[in-house]
């Protein structure tokens, strides 16, 4: 992502939440699950403002048509660049990056999204059809993120998915600020596995270790159910873990050679 405008934390101390600002066709998605759990309570709360937006508000017609066939042919419409320009200009102000959910952006990771967090906010456009005229993302400098190798039906979905994973980074929003550290992803490790009560159910025990209160051997536990758990299910995820994890020798150090006068067994 680009460099921030200005640290997200920095304008949280100066009286200003981290604003999410979504450009959409269908405004009433949000704030969907955002409203509920962490994310509802911080939002209650003031820690981080939402605000959606009616993309069709800017249309040029009386059929509020915000879509057009495509030059060169091909099945679906494309999004106007006239509208969609017109919509972004209408929140210029906003802080943080413009965002366009996209197949074709950047891969959504835990990097992203601590980029994202360190904004004082974002500009999400959420696309329809077959997508958003290419002229107008260019002129506006628009970034993009992709949430996976797959095709939604829109960017709404996507953008719930950035927002959840961002809006939980945010100062105060998590009541425990160790818990993230050790989630999936953070070290470039899967999550290791978590049990509570009971102890014993339908004849499967906890691991007596996790019962033993002997804090070294459960932090040592879970690090080597990490690893064996990230080894196992994401090869990639091992690669970079293992990569960061080589740290370069230290140089050896030659032996002077006697000079003379110095005294020798």
């Amino acid at each position: 992502m680009s460099a921030p405008q200005q640290n997200g934390e920095a304008a949280q101390e100066a009286g200003a939440p981290w604003t999410a600002t979504v450009l959409t066709l269908f405004p009433e998605v949000f704030p969907g699950p955002l409203g509920v759990s962490l994310a509802g309570k911080a939002l209650q709360r003031d820690l981080w403002r939402l605000d959606a937006r009616n993309i069709r508000d800017h249309a040029l017609d009386k059929h509020r048509s915000v879509d057009d066939t495509p030059f060169g042919g091909g099945a679906g419409m494309v999004m106007r660049p006239d509208v969609v320009d017109r919509a972004l200009a209408d929140v210029a102000d906003r802080p943080g990056p413009v965002v366009n959910l996209s197949p074709r952006g950047r891969p959504l990771d835990q990097a992203v999204v601590r980029d994202l967090a360190s904004e004082p906010g974002i500009t999400l456009l959420c696309g329809r059809y077959e997508g958003i005229d290419e002229r107008v993302l260019e002129a506006r400098g628009v970034q993009e993120v992709s949430v996976g190798d797959f095709v939604l039906s829109g960017g709404e979905v996507a953008a719930l998915v950035v927002l959840d994973a961002v809006v939980r980074l945010l100062p105060g929003v998590m009541g425990n600020v160790e818990s993230g550290g050790d989630e999936s992803f953070e070290r470039d490790l899967l999550e290791y596995p978590q049990y509570t009560r009971p102890a014993d159910w339908n004849g499967r025990e906890v691991p007596a270790v996790l019962q033993s209160g002997d804090h070294a051997r459960i932090a040592r536990w879970r690090r080597e159910q990490a690893e064996e758990i990230t080894r196992a299910r994401r090869p990639d995820l091992w690669a970079r873990y293992q990569a960061a994890q080589e740290v370069p020798a230290a140089p050896r150090r030659q032996r002077r050679s006697p000079r003379r006068g110095d005294e020798t067994d």
